[in-house]
């Protein structure tokens, strides 16, 4: 088999198949949570699919963690995408296009359009299922600096036209609970 020199790969090459590696993610995301739900309810079933999403997110907040400061930098969120290894690429794939928008108090928002995992969801009219996928993005950034969580104010799984992200300070009370097992985060989300 001959390998292939990945320098030779076009930027919409790369699109193209992170795009196909983010339906396989949001698949497989729903064959599992739609059997754990299945043989559990969906109390029981959330509650397991919530640890695993947290579990999964925190090793990519710590695995960025160490790479930020490895580079000799704060976990401050100026500096999360200075991470390497689960740092996704700023083009198309996962999503059609990114912006950043200030809100009228001075909030920096993050908007993505196209969400690859949601149209997939959407596809298959598993949107509350799928949506438990996207809880990762405020775990990861607590894994990451868990004085920080980064939000939806949106999110194509709830029918909005993008997502729509925040980062802001938790709260002792967030942090608790969400280093306690079992207890309840997801309301941090938003």
């Amino acid at each position: 088999m001959e390998k292939k020199d990945i320098s030779s790969i076009s930027t919409e090459q790369a699109g193209k198949a992170l795009a196909s590696a983010s339906r396989r993610i949001a698949l497989l995301h729903l064959a599992y949570a739609k059997a754990i739900v299945k043989e559990l309810g969906e109390e029981r079933g959330t509650r397991l699919i919530s640890e695993a999403i947290k579990d999964y997110a925190v090793k990519i907040g710590n695995k960025t963690k160490e790479e930020v400061e490895a580079k000799g930098l704060e976990t401050i969120p100026e500096n999360f995408g200075a991470g390497d290894s689960y740092a996704l690429p700023d083009f198309p794939g996962m999503h059609s296009g990114r912006e950043t928008v200030e809100t009228e108090d001075g909030t920096r928002r993050f908007r993505a359009y196209g969400c690859v995992l949601g149209e997939v969801w959407r596809e298959y009219g598993e949107e509350k299922l799928g949506r438990l996928y996207c809880y990762m993005d405020t775990a990861k950034y607590m894994g990451y600096n868990p004085h920080y969580k980064y939000v939806h104010i949106k999110a194509v799984p709830e029918g909005d036209e993008c997502c729509e992200f925040e980062i802001r300070r938790t709260t002792a009370r967030e942090r608790e609970d969400f280093e306690t097992e079992g207890r309840d985060w997801f309301y941090m989300d938003g």
